[in-house]
Order: structure tokens, then C-alpha cells, then sequence
């Protein structure tokens, strides 16, 4: 007579998956540890919502200095044509007897206008003691340019 002990004699075929699960989980701790460190360079916070800054009301004013740089060789003041060694004086002259606070110069630059250009232009700037330069850009909204 036999006795059979632990149950049938039939074979289980269900998969066992707590070993599956055991390994999946070790893995995943692994590379959890090791992403990090995998990283090369500076850690840069980057901003998630761009909120883009209200525009400043003293752009618009006849007193304010822009300095429009529409392609890489022409610079103007107004509706003033000058070359790059003549900018500094212009700037100079025309911020005269300001405040040190209202001693503002706004660049407007095209699209098509190379970075150098735009950093040759504020270098100039710079070179005459004026702190605040403003960057000009178009603001959109809903998809339409307003100028």
C-alpha cells in the first residue's frame, strides 16, 4: 500500500515567480546606484515654467538708447547709422547727465545676426561705464508677433 505525502504525484506546471521578482528587484537597485554616478559635467537646475518678464515701460520712451544690430555690419541708434569704434562715443554722449539707475541701452538684434556681433556690441557698451543692458525680443502671444 503507498501513501503519498505532500500531495499528489501529478507535476505543478505554474511558474513560480517570487525568485523572478527577487532578481528584477536587485537589478533595479543596481542601476538606480550606478545611473547617477554614470553622469558627466555640471548639474544644471533647469526652470520648468518659462514665465517671460513684463516688459519694461521705459523702451518706448524718446529718451531711451536702443541699439537695433539688423545684419553683422550695420549698428544704429535711432534711425542713425554707425560703425562699431563709433558706437561707444554716440552711447557715451547721449547718457550723459542720467542717473547711474537710468543708464539703460536696450539691443535689439536680428535673427540672422551672429552671436560675436551682439557680445562685440555690448563690450562697447561696457566700456563706457553702463552696467544695465537690456536685451529686446519679440513677445508672442497666441502664436501672433506683436511689435
Amino acid at each position: 500500500m503507498a501513501v503519498s505525502i505532500g500531495g499528489t504525484s501529478e507535476y505543478n506546471s505554474d511558474i513560480n515567480v517570487t525568485p523572478m521578482v527577487d532578481v528584477m528587484l536587485v537589478l533595479l537597485i543596481i542601476f538606480m546606484i550606478v545611473t547617477p554616478l554614470l553622469q558627466q559635467g555640471v548639474s544644471v537646475n533647469l526652470p520648468r515654467d518659462m514665465i517671460s518678464p513684463d516688459e519694461d515701460g521705459d523702451i518706448a520712451k524718446d529718451t531711451s538708447v536702443i541699439v537695433a544690430i539688423p545684419d553683422n555690419n550695420n549698428f544704429y541708434i535711432g534711425k542713425d547709422l554707425y560703425p562699431i569704434d563709433q558706437l561707444g562715443e554716440k552711447i557715451k554722449t547721449r547718457m550723459e547727465g542720467k542717473a547711474p539707475d537710468k543708464r539703460i541701452v536696450y539691443i535689439k538684434s536680428g535673427v540672422d545676426v551672429d552671436y560675436g556681433r551682439v557680445v562685440a556690441a555690448i563690450d562697447t557698451i561696457r566700456k563706457q561705464d553702463i552696467d544695465k543692458i537690456g536685451l529686446v525680443a519679440d513677445r508672442k502671444k497666441g502664436g501672433e508677433t506683436q511689435e
